[in-house]
This record gives structure tokens, C-alpha cells and sequence, in this order.
């Protein structure tokens, strides 16, 4: 299975980008983007599960959108109302968790490349 992310790029504080994440084949029970930063533990971000159940992390809550288009097998992260503190890589991931571990890294077997986000103040 492979996982293409793209969309990433600078925008300033109070912006919106839109991540895509294409995936190659297959269908899995969750679909997830996590973050990361220099030095920093993989950040989960926000995970659709069984195609219809969206989670988000208090951080991005409100502002953070995940949805997929299985039809095309994309997956999708709207970000608006950016800050600063979104900068960050931004990873997609597909796997098999169960509910009470979809925001767990170490869960997700399939990657992305990852994607560059910069938020300037």
C-alpha cells in the first residue's frame, strides 16, 4: 500500500490549506493525519474510522477538518483558522486500530511521505 501526501506549503496565521492523501489500494479501518516537528514525538491530529467517526485532537478541534472521498481513495485534511503552532510535517496513515487507539502512531502500519505546513505570524 502506498500513501502520496501533498497540498503543504506557507501561508500566513489565520489561513486555510487543504492536504491530500492518496492511497494506492486497499481499505482500512481508520484513516489518519498525524504531525511532526524537529525533535518532537509523531502528534496525532485527526482520524476518520469506519468511514463515518471523526476524531480530532483538542488542538486542532473546530478548525481541522478529515474527510475521505472513497471513490477516488483520497483522504482529505481542511485546515483553517491556522496558527503558528500547525507548522509542523504532516503525515497521512492508514491502518487497523481499534476505537480506543486510533490517535496511537504505533498503530498505523501505512504511511505517507509527509508534507511541509508553515504558518507565519
Amino acid at each position: 500500500v502506498q500513501l502520496q501526501a501533498s497540498g503543504g506549503g506557507l501561508v500566513q496565521a489565520g489561513g486555510s490549506l487543504r492536504l491530500t492523501c492518496i492511497t494506492s489500494a486497499g481499505t482500512f479501518r481508520s484513516y489518519a493525519w498525524f504531525r511532526q516537528t524537529p525533535g518532537q514525538e509523531r502528534e496525532f491530529v485527526a482520524a476518520l474510522f469506519d468511514r463515518t467517526r471523526k476524531y480530532y485532537s483538542d488542538s486542532v478541534k473546530g478548525r481541522f477538518t478529515i474527510s475521505r472521498d472513497n471513490a477516488r481513495n483520497t483522504l482529505y485534511l481542511e485546515m483553517n483558522s491556522l496558527k503558528p503552532e500547525d507548522t509542523a510535517v504532516y503525515f497521512c496513515a492508514a491502518g487497523n486500530p481499534i476505537l480506543s487507539a486510533v490517535s496511537a502512531s504505533g498503530m498505523y502500519r501505512n504511511w505517507g511521505q509527509g508534507t511541509q505546513v508553515t504558518v507565519s505570524s
